[in-house]
């Protein structure tokens, strides 16, 4: 018994002896928070002005009778492709040649009046105002015929150029007024235009020339390259806007009339002339009109300190810092809303 009781009390001695010790070892470190960080940059911003448009055909032709009636034929619908001379609709001419042949007999009357009076001042019967009257009135009457040779001309639409028809406005047995529009082409040589408006803060920093990059949902994960080629001189009386076109390089897309396009203007900016220091939108964890709240690592110590700081404007996914930062800095870009002052955290890699 003696043999089995010695060994079990050394071994109550020991684990007595370890339990004393337990207090004096060092206490395990705090949990320390994962976080990404992004550097602290000092870069030349290029200013920028955003807006959305529509994209339609550079030249768009609105075709019309010369003169109304009753439509005869309209042999394109929309979409098609037509060539230039090709006959696109007709009026129907009953009317039309009424007014030509009308106008041809006049002419004509006129033209035996005229002749009769010279032979008659000849003879001495009509006087040389008369004659001057009959030839005033040939005139009249020729004019009145080239008019209505004009009319029954234009009684017919044929296509300009080459085009597709983008709106049919009218169909076969519809009553159209002079002028009213029928067809909508355009054109598919001259190029793309993207139509928007700017306030009166953006319209004055563009100017004809800048490059743009236009994104449509139709074409997603594709930018397509633009330039300013217009700017208008004047406000819209009813919006208060300023209309800009943008030429639009389709690079093989096929695009199509009335597209919406987003549109980001590069612009030159003397307020951004200087470099600026900037931070990942996403470092900012609070906001109080232009103060903010950053956190900043302290690489030394592997903890993370509380910053305020002033901002100034949102450029894409980063936004300036116009006070409380240096370059160089390293600012928790993901995981700064879990963090307090002097949180110690642990660096996991760079915002993806």
């Amino acid at each position: 018994m003696t043999r089995i009781i010695v060994p079990l009390a050394v071994a109550g001695l020991l684990l007595t002896a370890c339990g004393r010790e337990s207090p004096s070892q060092p206490a395990a470190p705090r949990s320390a928070a994962p976080v990404r960080t992004s550097p602290v940059e000092s870069v030349q911003l290029q200013g920028s002005v955003r807006s959305v448009g529509v994209l339609e055909p550079r030249d768009e032709i609105r075709l019309s009778f010369k003169v109304g009636g009753v439509v005869d034929t309209v042999s394109v619908d929309v979409g098609d492709r037509v060539r230039r001379g090709q006959l696109l609709a007709t009026i129907k001419r009953a009317e039309v040649d009424a007014a030509l042949n009308q106008a041809s007999e006049a002419a004509e009357k006129a033209r035996r009046d005229l002749e009769r009076g010279r032979r008659l001042k000849a003879d001495e019967v009509a006087t040389e105002e008369q004659v001057q009257d009959l030839a005033t009135a040939y005139s009249v009457a020729r004019s009145n015929l080239d008019a209505a040779r004009f009319n029954a001309r234009y009684a017919r639409i044929e296509a300009p150029q080459d085009a597709v028809v983008l709106q049919r406005l009218a169909d076969p047995s519809e009553l159209v007024q002079s002028g009213q529009p029928v067809l909508l082409l355009g054109g598919t040589s001259g190029g793309w235009l993207i139509r928007t408006a700017l306030a009166d803060r953006d319209a004055v920093r563009v100017n004809a020339g800048d490059v743009a990059m236009i994104s449509f949902d139709a074409f997603p994960g594709r930018e397509f390259t633009g330039r300013v080629t217009r700017i208008g001189s004047s406000a819209d009386p009813h919006t208060g806007t300023f209309d800009v076109e943008i030429e639009v390089m389709p690079d093989g897309a096929r695009f199509a009339r009335g597209l919406v396009g987003r549109v980001s203007l590069a612009v030159s900016d003397a307020a951004q002339s200087k470099p600026q220091t900037v931070v990942p939108l996403t470092a900012i964890v609070e906001a109080n009109g232009k103060q903010a709240i950053v956190y900043v690592l302290d690489p030394q110590q592997g903890v993370s300190h509380r910053r305020e700081v002033t901002v100034g404007s949102i450029t894409g996914d980063r936004v300036v810092i116009a006070a409380g930062l240096e370059a160089g800095e390293l600012v928790i870009s993901d995981g700064a809303a879990w963090l307090t002052d002097g949180k110690p955290v642990r660096v996991i890699g760079q915002p993806g």
